[in-house]
């Protein structure tokens, strides 16, 4: 059976008309060797970014992705996060360091959570070395900490969940 594009219009706080298309099946056709731990429904649930990241674009994405999540509309708070610290750096951070791009202004969650639900683009191969890249602090939570102390490393474990790679199992 194939797989019908469909297309996307975006309205959100960040992004007013920009338009893609979902090209794949949402979950599927993934980069080889790009295999995420988490999906963004569970990253969501999890807490990360302390619960302020997309609380104004959920019209794009399913509906079961908010359910359950921990969201804050208000603020950024890193108790909602898996390990309870904050582990982000400022937008203005991400912009500074050039990892955003204009597709997607809220960086590389917004990229994933698109890619996930089917959207290809030229962007794709650097935002998939962006995400190996932290493989580093997976290894050095595995090198220093015991499997599964939430205790150890809880910034580093934090930011590794904001990329997918599911901590509380390293």
């Amino acid at each position: 059976m194939a797989f019908l594009a469909r297309q996307v219009v975006v309205d959100d706080l960040m992004q007013h008309g920009y338009v893609y298309y979902r090209t794949e099946a949402a979950g599927r056709a993934f980069a080889p060797g790009f295999r995420p731990d988490l999906t963004p429904r569970q990253m969501l649930r999890l807490g990360v970014f302390g619960g302020k990241y997309m609380t104004d674009c959920c019209a794009e994405f399913p509906a079961s992705w908010f359910a359950n999540a921990k969201l804050c509309a208000e603020r950024h708070d890193g108790r909602l996060n898996c390990v309870g610290v904050n582990a982000s750096q400022s937008l203005a951070a991400w912009r500074r360091n050039g990892w955003i791009h204009r597709q997607d202004p809220r960086g590389w969650f917004q990229w994933y959570c698109r890619y996930y639900m089917g959207r290809r683009t030229a962007d794709d191969a650097r935002q998939i070395r962006r995400w190996r890249a932290i493989a580093r602090h997976v290894a050095a939570i595995r090198k220093n900490c015991e499997k599964g102390d939430l205790d150890c490393r809880r910034r580093q474990r934090q930011a590794v969940l904001h990329w997918a790679y599911d901590s509380r199992t390293i």
